[in-house]
């Protein structure tokens, strides 16, 4: 009876094992899942921002060969200046991450490169900055998003830089486009 009885310690002991063993391995493959889902939600989150960066730089590029007022064309090249910086902020932030971003600007931002690049003179002038303003106001919130959706820290530090700069444009922006809406 004795000998049954460690016989079924043992048995009873080596399941309690079994089953241990097998939550610790169902723990890391969901932690390593969890880890995946992070890096793909932060990648997508950095290549929008991409996209909107580049957007800006070529339709700021085009501003500065089309446009013909002068605060307009100043306004396009403190832009280019900022969000080439900030784009450049951006591949060093995804290098570091090894997150693949964006290198061309997506068909969004072509479709309305294409628009703006089919308007002259002051209609060109009232069209970028019209499309400034809503550009950075939608730049804003996808910002903020990312600041508080990205799960790692300079992500999130990265985006929030961002706010500010972007509000800075729209307000400008927002002034200039006053400006020509009261110059009509």
């Amino acid at each position: 009876m004795k000998k049954i009885f460690n016989l079924s310690k043992i048995i009873l002991s080596a399941g309690l094992l079994l089953l241990t063993m097998n939550s610790c391995k169902n723990e890391t493959k969901n932690s390593k899942d969890v880890a995946k889902n992070k890096v793909k939600k932060d990648s997508t989150l950095l290549h929008d921002a991409t996209s909107i960066k580049l957007s800006e730089i070529q339709i700021g590029k085009l501003e500065l060969m089309n446009g013909s007022s002068e605060d307009v064309k100043k306004f396009a090249e403190t832009l280019l200046a900022d969000h080439k910086k900030s784009l450049n902020d951006l591949k060093m932030l995804a290098i570091d991450k090894t997150i693949t971003i964006p290198t061309s600007i997506n068909d969004e931002g072509r479709k309305e490169y294409d628009s703006l690049n089919k308007v002259s003179g002051a209609d060109f002038d009232k069209k970028f900055i019209d499309m400034m303003t809503e550009g950075h106001n939608e730049a804003i919130d996808k910002m903020t998003q990312i600041s508080k959706e990205a799960t790692d820290d300079d992500i999130k530090e990265w985006a929030s830089e961002q706010i500010v700069l972007l509000t800075n444009h729209y307000k400008e922006a927002k002034k200039l486009q006053q400006k020509m809406d009261s110059n009509t």
